[in-house]
């Protein structure tokens, strides 16, 4: 197993975050393990800490998707790398996943649905934007979390329960917590960023910057922004991976540093209860896990930006296996 070495250029290096959306699902699924009550008022007064976020009241409740399996649950995580070298704008996510997680509560299905696919956004409360198509993570920069929980209802038809956002700044000391994780490289590349780290194919330990390097990489690839993706669920996996054999649960000073720079990046729709949400996810674990992105065409042109195009008939067929919590059986089937 090796580690990536950067290659320096005499310049300091500077803090970043990393875009790892699923950090807040690991910490509920630790912390809940066991159900001790002690856990549960220390999670109480980390949930007090987070947050809040008004997602849901100022949508038409009309024109949302019917709720079909009514134990299943749904959570929209946006992220957003601010420090991203490429990030040219704040006010767009850059990571948009929807976690579905069935309601047997013994798996959990990923799936990224890509910052460019093009669809339709919906008219902002204000009126001044949206009503028109567009790539999808405009919706957040003209409308904010509201906006982009319509849209993405409207565009696979399944009705969000819950909405976590990351700011991704300052969070590699929670890899560097957890000794690092690993990932396997499809191929030997060098970042496009400085200080443009070689990454070895294969298996190898990176540390928080490096794992934050590794998960922006996309211009080496054919497929772009979707390889991208593929980093990104690489090193969510590798966080479960690492925090449930890393003996995190063990150590009660590294569990408190793990959860208290979380509670500071992450913030959640006004609903959302910590202590239900980790009881309910006890269990996961990164086997328990499906990584998937949403059914495409591929990309291409429209007038100047270069978009990911639906596949409308099987995004269809797929959220609506979503909706219904018929996920693990098309998995399991191969259907």
């Amino acid at each position: 197993m090796e580690s990536v070495e950067p290659v320096t250029d005499g310049r300091p290096r500077r803090r970043r975050g990393w875009r790892i959306v699923l950090i807040i699902l690991l910490v509920l699924a630790l912390l809940g393990v066991g159900g001790v009550v002690a856990g549960g008022l220390y999670l109480r007064s980390v949930e007090s800490d987070i947050e809040r976020v008004d997602a849901f009241e100022a949508l038409p409740q009309e024109e949302r998707p019917q709720v079909v399996a009514e134990k299943a649950m749904n959570i929209m995580i946006l992220g957003s790398d601010s420090r991203d070298p490429e990030q040219m704008s704040g006010s767009r996510t850059d990571t948009i996943i929807l976690a579905h997680v069935p309601q047997d509560r013994k798996s959990a299905q990923l799936i990224s649905i890509p910052r460019d696919t093009w669809v339709h956004i919906p008219r902002s409360k204000d009126g001044q934007n949206g009503g028109r198509t567009a790539k999808i993570n405009a919706a957040f920069a003209w409308g904010g979390v509201p906006l982009m929980v319509q849209t993405v209802e409207r565009f696979t038809k399944v009705r969000v329960d819950h909405v976590v956002m990351v700011d991704f700044a300052g969070f590699t000391e929670i890899i560097d917590a957890l000794g690092g994780i690993d990932v396997n490289a499809e191929q030997t590349f060098t970042s496009t960023h400085a200080p443009y780290r070689t990454y070895r194919k294969g298996v190898q330990r990176l540390d928080g910057e490096a794992a934050l390097d590794y998960s922006r990489q996309r211009k080496q690839f054919p497929d772009g922004d979707f390889a991208r993706i593929r980093h990104q669920q690489q090193v969510i996996k590798g966080i479960l991976d690492k925090a449930a054999s890393g003996g995190l649960l063990t150590n009660p000073a590294k569990l408190n540093d793990f959860l208290q720079a979380v509670s500071s990046a992450v913030s959640v729709d006004k609903k959302l209860s910590l202590v239900d949400i980790a009881a309910k996810l006890r269990h996961l674990r990164g086997g328990n896990l499906t990584f998937m992105t949403s059914p495409t065409r591929g990309t291409g042109q429209v007038g100047t930006e270069s978009v990911v195009f639906a596949d409308d008939e099987k995004a269809k067929t797929f959220y609506d296996a979503v909706r219904r919590d018929a996920v693990p059986e098309i998995l399991s089937t191969g259907r």
